[in-house]
Parts: structure tokens; sequence; C-alpha cells
């Protein structure tokens, strides 16, 4: 559940964000039409997305590398233009047409496009949910969906109160020059991305002082930054939008607007109240969309250490494991080098209310090798986080560790060396 709510938040968030702020600027110079044009290009994105979406996990006729590199360059074209036309008409312009209309077109189509570069991907991921092969109406499923939906559900109250604070703060300057700023920038890193395919391919960029096959130039340092720096962007937009209902808050902590009489008084009272809850409401979903990807995103990849292997006794061509040594229940891990070098590790865990035990290579065919672990009696899967049904250990299919042969024999558990030695394929 956690994993999709941050990877939701973290996919949508730059776009929803300059969604939200275009829509109010639009709505600012353009009344109603500016609203109804730019929510025809969200329809546009979104219908878009949806189709790109289907396409792309019912095909493999779209490679995602090839086409983000494609999308970058539109993105990229469209925010230059949508800045260019900024600068190139005055208020009194937007106000009346004239140069306004290229404003309203720019940037209904770069909302179009970041919505269409963003959304496909975080539409398509209940496709990929593992459900352990108990299919869609199992708990597997219907966890990882409420994750999901609960992502969508933030962003879009996010995306509400932003677009309402950033049209009713009186510094109209303030929601432009965040989203400006927010755009150049995530523009730069769509930039950054746009090397990608050439430095890794070393392909046609031919000139000495921008690509080098050792050190890869300016293009390399480009690409090397916005890989290590991809959260930068997103944080960037997240401060931005932090100052701007900041400035909005104070805005309405008090009446400044002259009024005549007591009745007046308390009506702009009441709408101050209004829009501090307004404000107030965004700083939570904020917080809470900064909190996911931050904290739970940390906390849902951190890095599961597996436990000691434990020791056992080697008779000739088997190895002996007594049974009172793990029959407690818990996860017990082994490991035994081969003639090729290779580590093999297998788990042992007595099944509950039975007198048998789950035996299993410490991998699996979905996930390799990475392994299981044990918390609050669970077993786990180290990879995609599915929790083992301890009475299924031993049994092939879905993520249950791969089965390895064992005897009983004098109080111990009794394996083949030959049969660990076979297993060595999936350690290596």
């Amino acid at each position: 559940m956690l994993k999709y709510i941050w990877m939701v938040i973290q996919d949508l968030f730059v776009a929803v964000s300059l969604t939200a702020l275009m829509h109010a600027l639009l709505r600012t110079y353009f009344r109603e039409t500016g609203l109804k044009i730019h929510r025809a290009g969200i329809a546009a994105g979104v219908i878009a997305s949806v189709i790109l979406a289907i396409v792309k996990n019912t095909t493999n006729k779209i490679v995602s590398s090839r086409w983000n590199h494609k999308i970058y360059l539109v993105i990229v074209l469209f925010t230059l233009l949508f800045l260019l036309s900024l600068l190139l008409a005055g208020r009194k312009k937007q106000e009346t047409g004239g140069g306004g209309k290229l404003i309203c077109f720019f940037g209904t189509g770069l909302t179009a496009v970041w919505i269409f570069y963003a959304l496909p991907g975080s539409i398509a991921y209940p496709f990929t949910f593992n459900t352990m092969g108990n299919g869609y109406l199992s708990w597997y499923f219907f966890s990882r969906l409420i994750g999901w939906l609960l992502g969508y559900l933030i962003l879009l109250i996010y995306a509400y109160l932003l677009a309402k604070c950033a049209f009713g703060i009186r510094r109209k300057c303030l929601p432009a020059a965040v989203l400006v700023i927010s755009a150049a920038a995530n523009a730069f890193y769509c930039i950054c991305r746009f090397f990608v395919p050439w430095v890794n391919r070393a392909k046609w960029l031919h000139w000495p002082a921008a690509y080098d096959r050792d050190r890869h130039g300016w293009a390399g340092a480009l690409v090397r930054f916005s890989s290590a720096h991809a959260m930068l962007f997103i944080w960037i937009t997240a401060a931005l939008v932090l100052v701007l209902l900041l400035v909005f808050f104070a805005e309405n902590t008090r009446v400044t607007e002259p009024y005549d009489n007591p009745a007046q008084h308390r009506k702009l009272r009441a709408r101050n109240r209004s829009r501090r809850r307004q404000a107030a409401g965004l700083l939570v979903t904020l917080a809470l969309s900064v909190i996911s990807m931050s904290v739970v995103k940390a906390y849902d990849t951190r890095e599961v250490a597996l436990s000691e292997p434990e020791t056992y006794v080697v008779e000739e061509d088997r190895i002996l494991i007594p049974m009172e040594d793990v029959s407690d229940g818990h996860l017990h891990r082994f490991e035994f080098r081969t003639n090729n070098d290779v580590n093999v590790r297998w788990i042992v865990v007595k099944k509950p209310g039975s007198a048998s035990f789950g035996v299993g290579l410490d991998a699996c065919e979905v996930c390799g090798n990475a392994g299981y672990y044990e918390n609050n009696g669970r077993v786990i899967c180290k990879r995609c986080d599915v929790v083992m049904n301890i009475n299924t250990i031993g049994f092939k299919g879905g993520c249950n560790p791969i089965p390895l042969s064992y005897e009983v024999e004098g109080g111990n558990l009794v394996f083949a060396i030959s049969d660990l030695e076979d297993g060595e394929r999936e350690f290596r």
C-alpha cells in the first residue's frame, strides 16, 4: 500500500502543481474563457494518457525510454514558448486579448504535455500489482489499489486548494512567478534527461567539447546531475508552493479593505477565515505529499538486512540440521558454498500447528535471490514485500521460495549437497 502512495505522488506532483497554478493564472487573466480552454487541455492530456497507457501495456509498439526522449523535447519547447509569450505580452494585452491569446494557447499546451508525460505510468500501476496468484478479489490486490487511490485523492485535494489559493491571493504576480520558476526548473531537468540516450549509446554527439567516450563531457555531466538530483526539482516546486500558501495565509490574517458598516466587516472576516482554512488545507496536503515522497518512501525502500546464516553439520555428501534448532516457529537461514564458489542460501521455518517444515531456497522465480526476512512472525519477500503464507512454503509457485528437497532422519533435517549445488544457478 505505502509503495503506491508515494509512487503516485512522486510521479504526478510536478504535473499537478503546474496544472493548478496554470489554471489559476488563466482564470485570473482570461476568466471563463481561459478556464474553458484550460479544461479542454486537461481533458486532452488525460484522454491521451489513458490511450497511451493502454497501448503501452497491451502491445510492444512503444519503448518508454525512446518515447520519453521525445516528450522531453516537447515539454522544453512548450515551456520556452510559454515563457516567451509572458515576456512579450504586457498586462493590458493579456486582459484585452492580443498577446494574451498566445499565453492561453501555450500555457494550455504545456499543461497537456506535462499530464501526457506524467500520467500514463501511474495509470498502469494496477495492472502490475503482485497478487500472489490470488486474483483481483484478493487483499493483495485491494491493499495496493487503496494505496494507489489514496495517492490520487491527496493530489486531487492538493490541486483544488492550490488553484483556489493561487487565484485568491492579492499579490497576483506571485503565482505567476512560482509557475515560471517551477516550469523553468523542471524544463531544465527535461533537458538533462534528453541527453540520456546519446550518452548511453555513445551516438552521434560528435562535438569534441560536448562529448567524450570516456568522460562524456558536459552532456554526461548533465545526465549524472539529473540522475543524482532528480528529487531536487520536485522539492523546488514544493518549496515555491509553500511560499505561496504562507503569503496567502498572511494576507488573510486581518481585514485590510475599507468597510462601511459592521455587517461588511463581518463578511470580510468570514472571507478571511475561509481563505485561512484553504491555506491550512493546502499546507496539510502539501505536507502529506512531502512526507510521502521522503519519510514514507525511505521507510518503504529501506534496505532490510538478511539474518546471518546458521551453523550445520556436514556428513559426507549430506548436510544435517537438528530439528530442535529450527522448531521455534521462526525463520532460519543457512548457506552453502559450492565448488563453483557460489553461496547458495536456503530457509527453514516450522509450520504453525503442524509437525512439518517449510523449506526452500532463499529465492523465488518472481523476485530472484533477494531473499526473505521475518517481521513480527511473518515471512516477507525482501524485494516485493509480499507476506508469505508459511503453510505454502515448500510448494512451487508465485513468490514462494523455490522448493528444496529434504528428509527427516534421526531427529535431523537432511539435505543432499547435490540438491544445493543444483540450486546455485539462482544465486549467480
